[in-house]
């Protein structure tokens, strides 16, 4: 959390950076500070060694140049401050200056109560203050079914949206359609042969072409919808024909295997569009950045080491990429006169400064990395720099079965398609471990691994612990006979509701004392994630959770496994932990729900 972050309601780690802040204040109106000091980099944070306090601030280290004092006089100054805040058990100065804050029981009670009372609302914020924010993702070209790398794109991108938008930014998801160029015109080519293969030729692949059956069923279309009159025509009559109808069959195929994973964007944006209609968008981009005085007609000096892809010895149309920041000038035209990739690229990011999005984020896979510089370039100059593009690197996906590389898929050719994996393992587990390891490292999907029922499955761990809670809530009827019983939302506003007058001060155990800072933690988790651009925090923070509350479940005894929940003739002590395991539900189906996966009631 970061002093110029703001939140509907404040959470435990903004109130108490509020009052770090407070407390400067207090002493630079006092004299013992110099006033007006910068407090945005003071943050308040949990500390890496738990044995060190509840949490920890670098005020002092951060303040002491400006305040013209060591560090340690700073953090002794500010402590004596907070030693008086009634949420503040102890301080500790350590080291040169870092500040080490213990809370009072009653601070952790309080914020479990908070999280119990927002229910589905517990870690919203409004940190993203309504921005807008536009988010690219998957575009994968419609020449074939989704494979397992577009999956992982997919979900990273999804997830990235949810987070955003809880953390209060006005999101808009966005799928950018290749449907202009080469490749496009070699998917029509081959789902030409697969039309007349449909007629009852027989046909031969040839290299460069695309093999995959999935363009049968294309073949059998056209010759559904025109017989045998696309045979008469000559391939500048029947392209056009057979690549609109083939491009509108594949994205149809696209959004069955993207709804498959619970996927759906707001805007499908064609390619094609940029270039095709009423106005030339690409042409009209490049002539906005020639009036700035960002194009000029000019020669690349030959590249020096690696080749360079785009570069061609002649007289062409060149963008300044150098003066934002790249490496060299890029071309914008080929030279048969056609549009380069980055030239549309270009014109498709005005199109989204246009529409008023000045904060974008585009998803790309591995292979895209060496192109991020040349499109900052290109946001940074269509925008007069006031557009932010952060481009995100999705990496390889290895897809494995009991460690094993799994063989290639038959229907697409060359590789494993996304529809395969989701029939095989469900979207739950694909979706969390997607998002289980950052995206720009490699992952080693296991196929095997992800269905397995132990703590070595993530997805699995995570949702035991939410069935868990409901199987602690059915077994409490007995004990508890009007504790609102049943699954969703309704009835887990009832149970919060029956449980918001519990005994909280009664929760005093160090290990239900650490269960409250993790359920604490959530919101803080969410920020952090969202302004990061991090979802994969949010998977991480679960499986922590989650870890905590199965180990507090563990201090029973196998007799008796709701030992440490449900106490035979002492309501109070019951409901207190009810109310406890309330938190660790509310939490889990908030964050299971930010990454798109299921929160099961019972385990299968």
């Amino acid at each position: 959390m970061t002093a110029n972050s703001t939140a509907s309601a404040p959470h435990i780690y903004a109130t108490m950076l509020a009052r770090v802040v407070a407390s400067v204040s207090a002493l630079s109106a006092a004299g013992s500070l110099p006033p007006s000091l910068d407090t945005s980099r003071v943050v308040v944070e949990p500390p890496r060694d738990a044995s060190h306090g509840d949490m920890a601030t670098n005020a002092a280290m951060v303040l002491a140049k400006d305040a013209g004092k060591k560090p340690r006089e700073v953090a002794e100054a500010i402590a004596e401050r907070l030693r008086a805040d009634d949420l503040v058990e102890k301080v500790d100065v350590a080291g040169p200056g870092f500040i080490n804050i213990t809370l009072k029981a009653s601070a952790w009670t309080a914020a479990l109560a908070a999280a119990i009372a927002a229910g589905t609302q517990y870690g919203r914020s409004q940190v993203g203050q309504g921005t807008k924010v536009n988010v690219e993702y998957v575009s994968a070209n419609p020449t074939g079914p989704m494979h397992v790398g577009h999956c992982r794109g997919a979900v990273f991108g999804d997830a990235l949206a949810s987070l955003l938008a809880f953390v209060g930014f006005d999101v808009t998801r966005e799928y950018y359609i290749n449907d202009a160029g080469a490749q496009v015109d070699v998917l029509a080519r081959s789902a030409y042969l697969r039309y007349r293969e449909a007629l009852g030729e027989t046909i031969e692949i040839p290299e460069g072409l695309y093999p995959g059956d999935y363009l049968v069923p294309v073949g059998k279309k056209l010759a559904h919808d025109h017989g045998r009159t696309l045979l008469a025509q000559e391939e500048a009559e029947w392209l056009p024909v057979v690549r609109a109808a083939t491009i509108t069959m594949m994205m149809a195929a696209i959004r069955d295997d993207l709804a498959a994973l619970n996927i759906d964007f707001d805007v499908f944006f064609s390619e094609r569009s940029l270039i095709v209609g009423k106005s030339d968008q690409v042409a009209a981009a490049i002539n906005f950045l020639r009036d700035a005085g960002h194009i000029y007609e000019g020669r690349l000096p030959p590249p020096k080491g690696a080749p360079v892809e785009d570069y061609e010895d002649r007289e062409q149309t060149l963008f300044r990429a150098s003066e934002f920041g790249d490496d060299v000038d890029r071309p914008l035209k080929k030279s048969d006169g056609a549009y380069t990739y980055f030239a549309s690229d270009i014109a498709y990011h005005k199109s989204k400064v246009d529409r008023g999005f000045l904060k974008m984020i585009d998803v790309w896979g591995a292979d895209h990395g060496g192109y991020i510089k040349r499109m900052k370039a290109a946001v940074a100059a269509i925008s007069a720099g006031r557009a932010d593009l952060d481009v995100k690197i999705v990496q390889l996906v290895k897809l494995l079965r009991n460690g094993e590389p799994v063989k290639m898929s038959k229907r697409s050719g060359d590789f494993v398609t996304l529809r395969e994996v989701v029939d095989e393992v469900g979207r739950d587990a694909v979706r969390f471990m997607m998002l289980y390891r950052k995206n720009d490292a490699v992952l080693d999907f296991d196929l095997a691994r992800v269905i397995e029922q132990s703590r070595d499955n993530p997805v699995f761990y995570v949702q035991y612990g939410h069935a868990r809670c409901a199987s602690i809530f059915r077994n409490a009827a007995a004990e508890v006979a009007d504790l609102p019983q049943g699954a969703g939302e309704e009835a887990a506003v009832a149970r919060a509701k029956f449980l918001s007058s519990a005994s909280l001060d009664l929760l005093s155990d160090p290990a239900e004392l650490s269960l409250m800072r993790r359920i604490a933690l959530y919101p803080r988790a969410v920020e952090q994630a969202g302004l990061a651009h991090e979802p994969h925090r949010i998977a991480f923070y679960l499986y922590e959770l989650a870890s905590e509350f199965h180990s507090l479940w563990s201090l029973g005894s196998k007799e008796k496994p709701y030992l440490r929940f449900i106490i035979q003739n002492d309501l109070k002590i019951t409901l207190a932990r009810l109310a406890l395991v309330q938190g660790v539900v509310t939490v889990l189906a908030s964050g299971l729900n930010l990454l798109g996966v299921g929160a099961p009631e019972e385990m299968r």
